[in-house]
């Protein structure tokens, strides 16, 4: 009975020690999600200067249908316009002011709308880091899951010899009880 006892004792103190070291990694892998979410769930607050707005309205109005049929629609009437005046149109049939507008517009909007990408490039970075982080999160994840295993896997082979050492003490008694019952 008292192998039995001191055996239980030791499979008990073996399993406590094994859900501490669990645990542990359980919190370990907890605050390392912690500060990986925190980074998800509250990015740096992007301060946009008056320019960096103004450039994103610019490409964003630039870069859509409504600009295109409004700048259509203008040039159509100034041409139409200054065909109709002849001889008193304030743009003569080349449109030599047309021309010069139209190319300080095209001049003007380029580097805006380069501005504005390169924002959305920076954008695109930060978006970048934040998968890199998710991915990171979950490989912190599966590293703890493996860690996990491998100290399961250790208990249970840990227990496994412990239990056959017993059977073999256990053994070798009835072995010794048998041979001095057979000398008898």
């Amino acid at each position: 009975m008292n192998i039995k006892n001191k055996g239980v004792k030791q499979l008990l103190a073996s399993e406590s020690l094994y859900i501490k070291r669990l645990h542990k990694i359980i919190q370990e892998s907890v605050d390392q999600e912690k500060l990986i979410i925190n980074d998800l769930l509250h990015p740096a607050e992007e301060i946009l200067t008056r320019g960096q707005k103004i450039s994103d309205h610019v490409a964003n109005f630039g870069g859509s249908w409504k600009f295109i049929i409004s700048f259509f629609v203008v040039l159509g009437l100034w041409i139409i316009t200054n065909l109709v005046m002849a001889s008193n149109a304030f743009d003569p049939y080349p449109f030599i002011l047309l021309n010069l507008i139209l190319s300080c517009i095209a001049a003007m909007q380029a580097p805006v709308i380069m501005m504005s990408q390169n924002r959305v490039e920076e954008k695109d970075r930060k978006r970048g880091e934040n998968d890199y982080l998710i991915n990171l999160k979950a490989e912190i994840q599966i590293r703890s899951l493996h860690q996990k295993i491998d100290i399961l896997l250790e208990e249970q082979i840990k227990t496994l010899f412990e239990s056959q050492a017993r059977q073999l003490v256990v053994l070798n008694k009835l072995e010794a009880k048998l041979d001095k019952h057979l000398k008898h």
